[in-house]
């Protein structure tokens, strides 16, 4: 072992070295974590996805950046954000993480039973009548897997959100994507409760609708939803008029119940309320058939077991 001499003993050359000059290897959890709270965007929603506490997703990142000796992230009260070496780390980890991932769910090709999460994003409408339905006979059939759906009507990268799949319809898909049918075609019903229509007058056709109080929709990006109509080979569209903005069918649907104005919403919601008489039916002979929903994924990406499994399980449904 090399020696020097100080003053009157000697000293071994390994006291002079820091512990703070050599970097500890970092937990893979933690890392796993970091990229958690930076598709997140924060350690409360971070937390949330893991069931653990906002304190010890921060604990965990503070242990990460001390023990690789840099900041990986800008914390403000409202925000949380990648540094310059977060990101470049992001960047590196993402696909390294995936094929940890890809490797451990491969072995799930070994079990008798399909096992592992499932992350899928969809609008209001095809979570409400198409994907939760689906998705809890399919959590019957397949007892090891974990099904986690968020309802976000934005159009978003679900790769780069940590998704394996979404659902829109079938024109506002990637190239890139694989697509599978959710379904039967949709189409939207204009409706209004009898309350409203005794006291404002009947409607004949399309134009009518301009002279009412119309509830209205708002996508997230901020557009106006405009109504679309079809008779034949007449199509026309209309700007909808009103003093109630809404963000979710659902909303639009308990407004129309209370007689606030005339809904424009998919059929589902509205099937019961009709035959119930909560509700009248508008203009039927001008519904516009709209495409299907489509579950999508990403061609590129190893697909999993659990994934595997679901899509074989909607190949195989049958559609009421």
């Amino acid at each position: 072992m090399t020696r020097i001499r100080r003053a009157d003993k000697l000293i071994k050359i390994d006291q002079f070295i820091k512990p703070s000059f050599a970097m500890a290897a970092p937990r893979l959890d933690s890392l796993e974590i970091f990229e958690d709270v930076v598709r997140h965007g924060g350690f409360r929603a971070a937390a949330a996805s893991r069931g653990v506490s906002s304190s010890a997703i921060s604990q965990s990142i503070s242990v990460l950046e001390e023990a690789l000796g840099i900041r990986l992230l800008n914390r403000t009260t409202r925000s949380v954000a990648p540094t310059e070496a977060g990101q470049r780390l992001l960047e590196r980890l993402k696909p390294a993480l995936h094929d940890i991932r890809t490797a451990i769910d491969d072995l799930n090709q070994l079990r008798e039973r399909p096992s592992g999460t499932l992350r899928i994003n969809a609008p209001g409408p095809a979570v409400d009548h198409i994907l939760c339905p689906l998705a809890l006979r399919f959590l019957g059939a397949y007892p090891d897997v974990n099904i986690e759906i968020i309802s976000d009507a934005a159009i978003i990268d679900i790769v780069e959100q940590g998704f394996d799949a979404g659902v829109r319809f079938g024109n506002e898909l990637a190239q890139d994507m694989i697509a599978v049918p959710l379904g039967p075609a949709l189409r939207y019903a204009i409706v209004a409760s009898p309350g409203y229509l005794l006291k404002s007058g009947q409607i004949k056709q399309p134009h009518d609708l301009i002279a009412h109080d119309c509830i209205r929709r708002r996508f997230p990006g901020g557009s106006m939803v405009v109504w679309k109509f079809k008779k034949g080979d007449e199509e026309l569209e209309i700007n909808p008029k009103g003093r109630l903005t809404l963000s979710s069918a659902h909303q639009e649907l308990q407004a129309a119940l209370a007689g606030s104005g005339i809904a424009h919403v998919f059929e589902d919601y509205v099937r019961e309320p009709i035959k119930q008489g909560m509700l009248v039916e508008l203009l039927p002979d001008w519904k516009e058939k709209l495409p299907s929903w489509y579950l999508y994924y990403p061609s590129r990406r190893h697909t999993s077991a659990a994934m595997r499994a679901f899509l074989e399980y909607i190949r195989e449904y049958e559609w009421p």
